[in-house]
C-alpha cells in the first residue's frame, strides 16, 4: 500500500496566500480582511499576515474605506492589476497571436503575426521570441514583472513534456520540444497547452463571479477542438488531450473525412472544406496558385460575409454545417448534463450569428438533458483572440490560483 506524507507548511502556506489573492481578484468591490476571515475560514491572524505579504509584494493595494456592521471603518483590499503580467501565445497553422495580460486577465497589448511557413519550429521559436519582447517594450512594462509564457497550440501534444506531437496541420512538427526551447529564447517559465483547452482556461479565469461553473467549450480554427470546464475546474484527461471531438459523427449521410468514417463533425466544418463546398456551388470563384491557409481563411471570411448578406447558396452551406455540428453539441451536453456550451476561435465571429440560431432551432425539442434544464449556446467574452488569451490566463493560474494538486507530498 502506497503511503503519502502529508502537505508541508510552506505549501499550504502558498496554497492559502492563493486562496486570499483570488477572492480578492474577482471581488468587483474589494474586500476587507474581515470579510477575508470569514470567507476562507482562516484565522485573523493567518490573513494578516497573508495580506501583509501581499502588500509588500505589489500584489494588492488598500483602497478606500467601507463602514462595518459595527467599530471603525474597515480598510479595502483589491488586486494590483498592472503588479504582474502574462504573455499569451497562440500558435495556428496560419498566424501567431501574442497577447500581453495583467494581473486581472485584461489586455494590455496584442500582435499578430501572419505566418506562412511553420516547417521550421526553430524560427517559429524565434519570431515567437521577438513578438515578446516588442509587446512588453512597446507597452513600457518592467521585463521583471512577466511571470512567464503560455502557449496555445494545436494538439496532440505532451503537456507535461512541453512537446508537440504531430498536429495535422503544422507540417514539421512530429515532435517539437516548444517549451524548452521557448524557455531559452525568454528566459522565462513556458507552459503549453492544446487551444481549445486554453480557451475554456481563459472563459474561467475572467469570470466575474465565485460561482462553480460547467460547460464545454467548443473551439473553431483551422479545425474543430473542444474543452471542458467541471466546477470551474479546466479538465484535461489522462494524456491532457480532452477535447477531441472532430471525429464525432454528424451523420452517415456527409462527407468522407482522412479516418475513412463519412460525416465526422471536424471535417464539416473546416474552413477549407467549407471553401470547397463554396467554390463547387459557384458561390466563390476557384482560387489559383497553391493552397494556402491565409488565403483559405481570407476567403471563408468572404462566404460567411455572403451568407449574411442573404446568398442563399452560402446560406446553404453553413447551414448544414451548423445543423451537423448540433449533432455534437447534444452529444457532449447529453454525455456530461452540461447547461452552457460556449463558441469561440479564429473562425468563430465570422458565421456565429448564423450558427447559434440554427444550432438552436435544432436542439430545442431534441436534447435528452433538455426536458430538466435549458442549454444555453453562447458567444467566448474573448472574441477570436481566446486561444492566445487563453494561454495567457494559464500562466496566471498557474502562479495566482489555489492548487490542491500542489499540496500532497510524493510518497
Amino acid at each position: 500500500m502506497t503511503m503519502h506524507k502529508g502537505s508541508n507548511l510552506e505549501r499550504v502556506g502558498r496554497y492559502n496566500l492563493n486562496v486570499v489573492l483570488d477572492l480578492i481578484r474577482r471581488s468587483v468591490e474589494g474586500l476587507s480582511r474581515v470579510q477575508l476571515v470569514e470567507s476562507t475560514g482562516l484565522s485573523t491572524q493567518t490573513v494578516s499576515n497573508i495580506v501583509r505579504r501581499l502588500l509588500e509584494e505589489g500584489l494588492i493595494a488598500e483602497t478606500g474605506k467601507v463602514a462595518g456592521r459595527m467599530g471603525k471603518p474597515r480598510t479595502l483590499l483589491r488586486i494590483e492589476a498592472l503588479s504582474r503580467y502574462a504573455v499569451g501565445v497562440h500558435l495556428d497553422p496560419s498566424i501567431i497571436t501574442c497577447t500581453l495580460l495583467d494581473l486581472s486577465g485584461a489586455v494590455v497589448g496584442r500582435s499578430h503575426i501572419p505566418l506562412r511557413a511553420v516547417a521550421d519550429p526553430d524560427q517559429t521559436v524565434r519570431v515567437i521570441a521577438e513578438a515578446l519582447e516588442s509587446l512588453v517594450a512597446e507597452h513600457g512594462v518592467d521585463r521583471a514583472k512577466v511571470l512567464g509564457v503560455g502557449v496555445a497550440a494545436p494538439g496532440p501534444m505532451d503537456p507535461s513534456r512541453g512537446v508537440v506531437i504531430g498536429p495535422p496541420l503544422l507540417t514539421g512538427w512530429e515532435r517539437v520540444d516548444l517549451c524548452e526551447g521557448l524557455s531559452e529564447a525568454t528566459r522565462l517559465p513556458v507552459f503549453l497547452d492544446k487551444d481549445s483547452s486554453a480557451a475554456a482556461q481563459g472563459e474561467v479565469w475572467i469570470g466575474d463571479d465565485a460561482t462553480p461553473h460547467d460547460f464545454a467549450f467548443v473551439y473553431i480554427g483551422t479545425g474543430l477542438g473542444s474543452g471542458l470546464v467541471i466546477n470551474s475546474e479546466v479538465v484535461r484527461g489522462t494524456s491532457n488531450n480532452v477535447g477531441e471531438i472532430g471525429h464525432f459523427s454528424a451523420g452517415i449521410d456527409g462527407p468522407v473525412c482522412s479516418c475513412g468514417r463519412p460525416g465526422c463533425v471536424g471535417l464539416t466544418t473546416m474552413p477549407s472544406y467549407l471553401v470547397n463546398c463554396a467554390v463547387e456551388a459557384g458561390v466563390l470563384d476557384p482560387a489559383s496558385g497553391e493552397p494556402d491557409l491565409q488565403v483559405t481563411m481570407e476567403r471563408f471570411r468572404a462566404l460567411a460575409s455572403k451568407a449574411r448578406q442573404g446568398n442563399d447558396a452560402a446560406v446553404g452551406i453553413l447551414r448544414e454545417s451548423a445543423t451537423r455540428l448540433a449533432r455534437a453539441v447534444e452529444d457532449i451536453a447529453n454525455l456530461l448534463d452540461l447547461d452552457r456550451i460556449v463558441f469561440g476561435g479564429p473562425s468563430w465571429p465570422p458565421v456565429s450569428s448564423l450558427y447559434l440560431p440554427v444550432m438552436r432551432e435544432a436542439l430545442a425539442n431534441r436534447m435528452a438533458v433538455g426536458a430538466i434544464h435549458p442549454l444555453d449556446l453562447v458567444d467566448s467574452a474573448l472574441a477570436e483572440d481566446v486561444a492566445a488569451v487563453g494561454a495567457g490566463c494559464l500562466v496566471l493560474n498557474r502562479f495566482l490560483s489555489p492548487r490542491t494538486d500542489g499540496l500532497l507530498l510524493a510518497p
